[in-house]
């Protein structure tokens, strides 16, 4: 990782620095440029002149430098060796009974042996592409991004992780003033204790208020999840770590009821920090804690006087509670309502708490109640996305009784409201131009689980296929385990489509149990079950399916599922990877064109099983999961992990994604501009522009994460 690998990932743009102006001859400059158009990109004009400044030497640099970087993002550095390398015409004419004797001789040579064949002449690849622009970054560009990340209102991937501490470490920021999201500042308050090894507690007190954010923050600095939905093992703390710990419990307010709440890994923790080894008069308060915790001693808690006090009845004590806790009364709203005849007071309640509620969960409410009373805007299932690294999702039928609209619409008023009021205390924004493919965008409120893609995308969101797109090209990607030789090494990934009609029915399958239809035009290009050793070349699978036909054959969405048939996680692996190309013409160019590729994404899941991307071939749109899916074990045992022993928890998660209420990028931006802009339809009179190929695109996610949440 680099700064140049950074920024061409996020923005990009890449750090390039004026030479003395020789002016090269033009054919360098221009064989560089037409090289990294072979790949979907052009240079701005910003760009181009800066490479005019460059002598041979270090326009040959930059060029070594950059090719690598755009091969890699679109998967273009590696070698597609796959079972029939006349795919896809090879497949779909063959017989079928070829085709199976093809496999088993294959299976039977445990992955080494491939049919023969050649591959024929294809046509050139003559396909119009979508290409992105590079623009000429700089190190604030790098600082904008740190920023932006610290500052996230809601969780941050992986990858972001990996990059906010990547610039924390190789560059000079500065401290920030103010972090929001406490998963953040753990892992910032790590990296800070990782440079400065004397620092005290007083530097990050501001961080640390409660026992939740200490217990975080000791996630981090052993390398757990900071996110707290699974069990970390502590590392062994040097005596000065453990004092500056024990120094910010005691400065937190409501500790014993805070550590309570995790109260078997406040137990564990113990164990690392040894509390008693200090006495009563340093960390009096801690050490109690500690011991009510050891000892099981009654610790009086909110949430138990809020149970207490509905239980005997005592609404008006109940909201009063939760008056005290907005946030707790926001998530709970929707129960009070049904609770009570006097949903007025409610009401009342909920408009003097909404002030004090975060912008992510006044959307949230606001989309809920927006969708609750109309009966035929109102989604049949209730969907729910668990806290933590694993991108699962779980649905149940939406039987909530009835409420009132009136209500309903009073709960919206209220939302909206309070966040125009909380975005009109922000700079005026000037002239704004909102492009309307921003209704199709879900609002990034967590990216914890997303995986590293070409583009990062919040789940749930719609993108457009192709204009001129006529077929879909899955493609997956993968090399063996790092213990090579052995049989447990041995990885075999899966790639698999499935259709299903309108209402979710499921119609066919393609996959290497089924190779290609009959009833649409799609093919598999052969199962391969040895991905090769770890460091060579790999293998890869691809699945090509012709979205008219879906459409004719009276089926709609189109499921590409990726399976690790052998069993290893994806997180496990030391390389795999899925992605899709649009395709005009299936015959035409290489199998692997660099220039059609539309996403690709590393498999990085704690999970077998990986449900990428759905296509929605009558509205042609994308509509982007990323989710995981835990072995039906019930059926695995009887055909391996495959499409038919998870058809029915596939079904399950693309429904609930393809029909799940978000509140959109769109609506956000239009709530301030409201508050603080001024709306404009022309591109060049607008001061900041919302679109998706210029000004702040759907894909910068850090920057609505941080500046308009």
């Amino acid at each position: 990782k680099n700064m140049n690998e950074i920024l061409l990932r996020r923005k990009h743009k890449v750090i390039v620095h004026a030479g003395s102006e020789t002016l090269p001859e033009d054919a360098y400059i221009a064989a560089v440029m037409k090289n990294a158009e072979a790949f979907g990109y052009i240079f701005s004009r910003e760009l181009f002149e800066t490479l005019q400044t460059l002598d041979r030497e270090a326009l040959q640099a930059f060029y070594l430098e950059l090719i690598p970087l755009i091969k890699n993002l679109a998967g273009a550095d590696k070698v597609y060796h796959m079972m029939y390398p006349d795919f896809p015409r090879s497949v779909m004419e063959e017989t079928k009974a070829r085709l199976y004797l093809n496999a088993y001789v294959h299976y039977w040579s445990n992955g080494t042996l491939y049919p023969r064949g050649t591959k024929s002449e294809r046509l050139p690849f003559f396909e119009e592409t979508k290409l992105t622009v590079l623009g000429l970054g700089s190190e604030d560009d790098l600082k904008d991004i740190f920023y932006h990340l610290c500052q996230s209102k809601t969780s941050i991937s992986q990858t972001d992780k990996e990059d906010l501490a990547w610039i924390f470490r190789h560059m000079k920021v500065t401290f920030p003033e103010e972090i929001y999201l406490k998963e953040n500042a753990a892992l910032i308050g790590s990296l800070y204790l990782e440079n400065n090894p004397l620092a005290s507690s007083k530097e990050l007190q501001r961080f640390c208020r409660t026992a939740v954010d200490v217990l975080r923050l000791m996630t981090a600095m052993s390398d757990g999840d900071i996110s707290l939905a699974a069990n970390a093992k502590f590392r062994s703390f040097r005596r000065r770590e453990r004092r500056m710990l024990l120094e910010l419990l005691e400065n937190c307010q409501n500790l014993e009821e805070d550590m309570l709440r995790h109260k078997n890994r406040w137990i564990r923790a113990g164990e690392r920090i040894h509390p008693s080894e200090y006495s009563a008069k340093q960390f009096g308060k801690a050490i109690a804690a500690f011991d009510k915790l050891r000892n099981g001693i009654k610790i009086e808690t909110f949430a138990g006087n809020v149970a207490k006090a509905a239980k005997a009845g005592d609404f008006k004590a109940v909201l009063a509670l939760l008056k005290k806790r907005p946030g707790e009364l926001a998530r709970k709203l929707d129960y009070l309502f049904r609770s009570t005849d006097d949903k007025q007071s409610v009401l009342h309640a909920w408009s003097d708490a909404a002030g004090e509620v975060s912008v992510p969960v006044l959307l949230q409410v606001k989309e809920h109640f927006a969708h609750r009373a109309d009966e035929a805007d109102r989604p049949a299932v209730r969907v729910f996305f668990p806290k933590g690294s694993l991108a699962k999702c779980y649905c149940m039928e939406n039987n909530l009784p009835e409420i009132g609209k009136p209500y309903c619409e009073e709960a919206v008023k209220i939302c909206t409201d309070a966040l125009v009021r909380y975005f009109s205390s922000r700079e005026f924004l000037g002239r704004v131009y909102l492009s309307e493919e921003f209704r199709h965008y879900a609002v990034p409120f967590s990216q914890r689980s997303a995986g590293k893609a070409l583009k990062t995308i919040a789940r749930g969101s719609k993108l457009p296929l192709q204009e001129k797109a006529k077929a879909i090209r899955g493609f997956i990607w993968w090399t063996n385990m790092d213990d090579s030789g052995k049989e447990s090494s041995r990885a075999d990934l899966d790639l698999s489509a499935v259709i299903f009609d309108e209402n979710w029915n499921y119609m066919e399958h393609v996959s290497y149990t089924n190779l290609r239809s009959d009833q649409y035009q799609a093919c598999h290009s052969g199962d391969i079950v040895n991905g090769g050793p770890a460091g060579g070349d790999g293998v890869s699978e691809f699945l090509d399916a012709d979205i008219d036909s879906v459409v004719n054959y009276g089926a709609r969405y189109l499921v590409y599922q990726v399976y690790s048939y052998t069993g290893q996680k994806f997180s496990e692996m030391p390389h795999a990877m899925f992605g899709w190309m649009s395709r005009q013409d299936v015959q035409s160019g290489e199998i692997f064109e660099p220039k059609a590729v539309e996403q690709k994404m590393d498999l990085a899941s704690h999970s077998t099983v990986c449900i990428p991307v759905i296509f929605d071939c009558v509205s042609r749109e994308i509509i982007w999961c990323d989710m995981s899916l835990s072995i039906n074990r019930s059926h695995a045992g009887c055909g391996g992990n495959n499409v038919e022993s998870n058809l029915s928890g596939v079904t399950a998660v693309c429904y609930s994604m393809a029909n799940m209420k978000k509140p959109n990028l769109y609506d956000l931006i239009q709530l301030h501009i409201r508050a603080r802009g001024q709306r404009t339809d022309s591109r060049e009179e607008a001061d900041i522009i919302f679109d998706t190929d210029e000004g702040i695109t759907p894909f910068d996610t850090e920057i609505f994460m941080a500046e308009y949440l």
